[in-house]
């Protein structure tokens, strides 16, 4: 079955030409003009861009008491709807658990769900010897990047020793290390501070997550990574001096030290935290948001490429849970910020929202939103030149993006499995109205139309040598 895109803009991370895209199977098989297909799919007017990659999620994870109320098929379903064809999620391993065990849960969790492609890091939180020896195993498995986190003490914290021996055997086997950089211990003793002092409201969950640990922490991996001789990926970083830590290492000549932002950290501050009522608990995610200054650092790095890749954190909770038949939620936190699940729905907003205020206000290029939502995460976590790019040989996860589209962001017409959308009311101009998995329609004039089961777990390649 050879199907035909005719009449669109191709969009890639380095050109903009008009041309036809043809498919063949699951397969993009040629660009030019001219060609024939047995169907057709008209995309004048439209843009025809590789289908967005989230490397950074949370489905049916296990967190505070609760799961997060997205699984591997509603999150699909609302990646797709938002243009997004493929998602890396972060496999967490139990206590006393080898990393297989961890990735067969994680597996067991997609298997009949996926709807459209992903793969898996895993997160290091007992790093036993049996374990360090396991990581090279984890290359063949397809999961090439591993996790460790600096902060959540008592669950999932890690200490330097964890750190410094996770980037050397990962850099030994062509593994990207990825950190969650916040100094855990002083958040600890700021959050029982606190709390003793009868601070018990949302706001308080930014306010015991200052800026400033963000930073020392983001430093600490940085030159530990420079040490171990590692390749590193600081995850969701938000303000700017953890982005000087990583402008330093390049002005050091480390280009083996990454970092993205996640779209959120854009749009919202510490103040929204502070709402009325309980309202802020719907912003409470780690690392908690920043002021207006860092949103115009964290731009800034997107533009002048420190910040590689935007992502989502997506890890959606219900604000009013635990009543007709839905999870636990936010509402845990009630009388206690500490007790609020950490996390925020965004998966199927990304890449409108960059696209919109990245490319629709002149701060990004509209191939530098390809290369952040698309091809730099695919180049980054070893499935290029598979996935992120539109070119013969490439899968053909395609997007065809109507630039004039307007769409008011809503928790009423959203497919995020949850009560709210930290962006409501909120108009993009610019969204996906035809989405391909791999040559098959999965979203058709901004329908849903794709299926559980169809979406394949990609085994990812291994990391360039650092030394």
């Amino acid at each position: 079955m050879r199907t035909l895109i005719s009449g669109g803009t191709v969009v890639t991370a380095a050109d903009t030409f008009v041309a036809d895209v043809l498919v063949e199977g699951e397969t993009i098989v040629a660009l030019g003009h001219g060609l024939q297909g047995d169907t057709t799919i008209d995309a004048t007017g439209m843009y025809v861009v590789p289908g967005g990659i989230d490397v950074h999620t949370h489905l049916d994870m296990p967190f505070g008491g609760t799961t997060a109320s997205d699984d591997f098929f509603t999150g699909h379903r609302a990646a797709a709807c938002g243009g997004t064809t493929m998602h890396i999620d972060f496999v967490i391993q139990p206590k006393g658990a080898s990393l297989r065990e961890a990735i067969d849960m994680w597996h067991a969790k997609a298997n009949g769900k996926a709807a459209v492609d992903y793969g898996f890091h895993v997160a290091i939180t007992d790093l036993t010897e049996a374990v360090l020896q396991e990581i090279p195993d984890c290359v063949e498995l397809g999961v090439t990047s591993l996790k460790v986190f600096l902060a959540y003490k008592g669950a999932l914290q890690i200490d330097d020793t964890t750190l410094f021996r996770t980037l050397q055997q990962g850099a030994r086997h062509g593994l990207l290390t990825m950190v969650h950089c916040e100094n855990g211990d002083a958040i600890d003793i700021l959050v029982r501070e606190a709390l003793a002092a009868g601070h018990t409201a949302p706001v308080y969950h930014a306010l015991t997550r200052p800026p400033q640990l963000e930073a020392e922490a983001t430093s600490r991996a940085v030159r530990l990574a420079e040490v171990a001789g590692a390749p590193l990926y600081i995850v969701h970083l938000t303000e700017a001096g953890a982005l000087d830590a990583v402008r330093g290492a390049r002005g050091r000549g480390n280009q083996f030290i990454h970092a993205e932002t996640c779209v959120q950290y854009f749009f919202f501050t510490r103040d929204d935290l502070a709402r009325p009522g309980f309202e802020g608990a719907k912003y409470v995610c780690s690392p908690p948001f920043r002021e207006p200054s860092d949103q115009q650092a964290l731009w800034g790095g997107v533009a002048d490429g420190t910040l590689e890749v935007v992502s989502t954190d997506h890890c959606a909770f219900w604000y009013e849970g635990g009543r007709d038949g839905r999870s636990r939620g936010k509402e845990l936190g009630l009388g206690d910020f500490s007790k609020i699940p950490n996390g925020c729905p965004g998966i199927e907003d990304r890449m409108m929202l960059m696209y919109t205020h990245g490319v629709g206000r002149g701060r990004i290029s509209l191939n530098r939103w390809v290369e952040l939502c698309c091809t730099n995460p695919a180049r980054l976590f070893g499935c290029y030149p598979r996935k992120g790019v539109i070119a013969p040989g490439a899968d053909a996860d395609i997007v065809l993006w109507d630039p004039t589209a307007r769409h008011v962001l809503a928790a009423a017409t959203q497919h995020q499995n949850t009560d709210y959308n930290l962006y409501e009311g909120m108009e993009v101009v610019g969204v996906p109205r035809t989405v391909l998995l791999r040559g098959r329609v999965v979203v058709d004039d901004r329908r849903w139309v794709g299926e559980a089961g169809t979406g394949q777990f990609i085994k990812r390649g291994t990391q360039p040598a650092v030394r």
